[in-house]
């Protein structure tokens, strides 16, 4: 971190009361020099068509611009840049994409946001956060179910919680730990931009902050900190009977009970703590769920199931979720068909790298079997399509395997250390 930076992470470390001031003034042109050198070079243009390589190539005096306009309190946020991609359940998530300018600005400030509330964030939130990741999240719960006490967990996801944050809460959460008016003003240009959507209509939203955009994540963050995290260790583990813990990972999260009553209770008032910032949970995703060694309930959180059991070495079993690996079923076999004309050895080394990027993921203890699972369709498709790659039938099962074997097809495997 720069010096700047690190003075801030301390003193927001020692002083949990202090109102940060002249932050702004921390967006100066060494400053954001470095901020564009971090910024993702291949990442979509937004609005003004503008990409990383033109931008860079007059980059002192862009910078130089930027910083006039800022300073000079000129600087408007452009239009966002709606775009859709798959949800993975037949629905379409909307992304936003800022343009190049307000996504440098917004590193900077996202830079800044992250000194002081990493002091401030407790160990409970995982999400978008440097460090730390949803594998962190799955196996402190799945080492929490293990343990005696976590009889009863309740599940919940939030209903498009970057769309509906509350404009006015937001400012007023940030404003505990900022006096800054200019960098507010800033923050609040980004949240009040207007939206072109691919039928080019204008929407201006009047709540929620684009996905996409590099200062989102953490103004989610910094929202749930207040809305959920701080009241549940303040608030409801101080009224509660016997152990609770929270696992935090964007929108999704769980909590753990030791007592019924406890579970009961926090279950009851969930909803309308979320409403009261303008918040909703999505119903189909929200339970109470018995956890013990008798019951059949299971419950799916970061792309895993968890399941208790009757086994004296360990009260939860962990594998793939089961909507998660026929999606990602449908994908490979997918991506196999349509790059079936591609040479051998380029087909074989990119399906290395996307089976290797899955076993980093789904491999952790315990779920071999969905590995297995995955692996088997993978092979079964490539032998299929790979045969159809002309009209007459390429490989026998004796010749496919030799194959397999020559271009090392990266075998499942517990990646968890």
């Amino acid at each position: 971190m720069q010096t700047s930076l690190e003075r801030i992470a301390n003193k927001a470390r020692n002083s949990k009361e202090h109102r940060f001031q002249n932050l702004s003034r921390l967006l100066n042109q060494k400053f954001l020099f470095n901020a564009w050198s971090k910024l993702n070079k291949k990442s979509a243009p937004g609005i003004d068509g503008l990409t990383y390589q033109e931008y860079d190539k007059d980059i002192v005096s862009n910078i130089e611009k930027l910083m006039i306009k800022v300073k000079g309190k000129s600087y408007r946020a452009k239009l966002v840049r709606r775009q859709y991609i798959p949800k993975g359940n037949g629905k379409l998530r909307p992304l936003g994409i800022p343009a190049l300018e307000d996504k440098l600005l917004q590193y900077g400030v996202t830079q800044i946001l992250q000194a002081i509330y990493e002091e401030d964030f407790l160990p409970c939130s995982f999400g978008y956060r440097p460090k730390r990741g949803a594998l962190d999240a799955v196996r402190e719960l799945r080492n929490n179910l293990s343990e005696r006490g976590a009889n009863y967990v309740v599940e919940a996801d939030i209903k498009g919680s970057f769309d509906n944050l509350d404009h006015d809460w937001l400012i007023r959460m940030l404003e505990q730990r900022i006096d800054d008016r200019a960098f507010l003003q800033l923050i609040n240009k980004w949240l009040k931009a207007g939206i072109l959507d691919t039928d080019y209509k204008i929407l201006h939203p009047t709540t929620g902050t684009p996905q996409g955009g590099i200062v989102s994540p953490i103004l989610a963050n910094i929202y749930l900190h207040y809305v959920l995290v701080l009241w549940f260790e303040k608030v409801v583990k101080r009224h509660c009977k016997g152990k609770a813990r929270l696992y935090l990972y964007a929108d999704d999260f769980v909590c753990v009970f030791e007592n019924k009553y406890d579970a009961l209770r926090f279950y009851k008032v969930l909803r309308k703590r979320f409403e009261k910032f303008g918040l909703s949970l999505a119903e189909e995703k929200t339970n109470l769920i018995p956890f013990t060694p008798y019951s059949n309930d299971k419950f799916d959180f970061l792309g895993f199931e968890f399941r208790p059991t009757r086994s004296r070495k360990t009260r939860v079993k962990i594998r793939t979720s089961r909507s998660k690996l026929q999606q990602s079923m449908r994908n490979v076999k997918e991506w196999i068909k349509t790059n079936r004309h591609k040479k051998r050895c380029e087909h074989f080394a990119e399906l290395n790298v996307k089976l290797q990027g899955y076993y980093n993921y789904y491999g952790i203890k315990g779920n071999y079997r969905s590995l297995s699972e995955f692996h088997w369709i993978v092979v079964q498709s490539l032998y299929k399509w790979l045969n159809r790659r002309s009209q007459r039938k390429s490989y026998t099962v004796e010749k496919f395997t030799k194959v397999l074997k020559f271009y090392n097809i990266v075998k499942p495997r517990i990646t968890e250390h």
